[in-house]
């Protein structure tokens, strides 16, 4: 077994690949050199990536790379899915509500600001497209932010490329891609994080070949004009989402419908989420309140479930 830790995309990445072959080591080695590649064109805390030139070319056609291209095609089928409750256009939104730069610059931080009560989200259809020259418009004042989207979709991307030479496992901050057992049809274990104890895991999941996402409001979180803040942007009101979820974890065919489905239960909170998720039968997911309640969507198969 091989493994990997670093930090990129504002969070820590760790890697493992259930093979000791010199190849695999070496294909291993350039996962960072990937990150750091998806990283300079997704985001948007960085000032000449290439999202945040486009976020301040709105109004203006502009060609974009395939990646970028890619992650957009992503994100638009992720609103279309989650009913508009999961949209990248919340940029603006963000940064009103404080989180206008990465995490580790805020965490702590209460800001003092003119009254806020949120900013309109803007509508995807408002965006202009040109297929055949692989060009956007944004609306003049909007924004792309991927967040989560982007993290979900990088691992997969490590995770398939990786799986060329072994089974293998990536974990991106908590989104998470397993793209096969490993040998022996040996299960992953996957520890879920206790929101109220970060030091400790809530329950552990053995798992396949699968996608599993976190979300929650336990962590991104600061304060503005004294009142507590988070990096859920509910878009029907350009607010840090009202739940009563502390967090969502979601076991899904591929991690960006683990990302986005988790996404969705926080914003919904839970007992419209838990009726949500009755619908999607290919979905699992394990909800904790801020009560400190947990619930299941449905009932968690053994082999995938044992608590701490």
């Amino acid at each position: 077994m091989e493994e990997l830790t670093f930090r990129a995309m504002g969070c820590q990445i760790s890697i493992f690949l259930d093979s000791d072959s010199s190849l695999a080591k070496q294909t291993l080695a350039q996962v960072p050199i990937w990150f750091e590649e998806w990283e300079q064109i997704l985001s948007r805390f960085r000032p000449d990536s290439e999202l945040s030139l486009l976020n301040h070319q709105s109004g203006i056609p502009t060609a974009v790379s395939d990646t970028l291209w890619e992650v957009l095609t992503l994100a638009i089928q992720t609103e279309m899915e989650s009913n508009g409750l999961v949209t990248p256009l919340v940029l603006p939104a963000l940064e009103h509500a404080g989180y206008d730069r990465s995490f580790e610059l805020i965490k702590g931080s209460d800001f003092s600001s003119a009254e806020y009560s949120g900013y309109p989200v803007g509508q995807l259809d408002e965006l202009i497209f040109n297929l055949d020259l692989q060009m956007i418009q944004l609306p003049l004042g909007s924004g792309l932010d991927f967040g989560g989207i982007a993290k979900g979709w990088a691992a997969h991307q490590a995770a398939q490329r990786l799986a060329a030479f072994a089974p293998a496992l990536v974990n991106a901050g908590g989104d998470i891609a397993v793209t096969d057992s490993q040998h022996d049809d040996l299960l992953w274990t996957v520890g879920i994080i206790n929101p109220f104890q970060a030091e400790q895991d809530l329950a552990l999941l053995e798992v396949g070949q699968c996608g599993i996402a976190t979300s929650g409001v336990d962590f991104r979180q600061w304060h503005q004009n004294g009142v507590k803040r988070h990096h859920i942007i509910d878009p029907r009101t350009g607010l840090p989402a009202q739940t009563d979820l502390m967090s969502a974890t979601v076991i899904a065919p591929d991690v960006m419908q683990a990302e986005m489905a988790a996404k969705v239960a926080m914003l919904m909170g839970s007992r419209a989420a838990l009726e949500w998720f009755q619908d999607q039968p290919w979905l699992q997911s394990i909800l904790v309140l801020t009560n400190g309640q947990i619930a299941a969507s449905q009932p968690i198969e053994p082999s995938l479930w044992r608590e701490r």
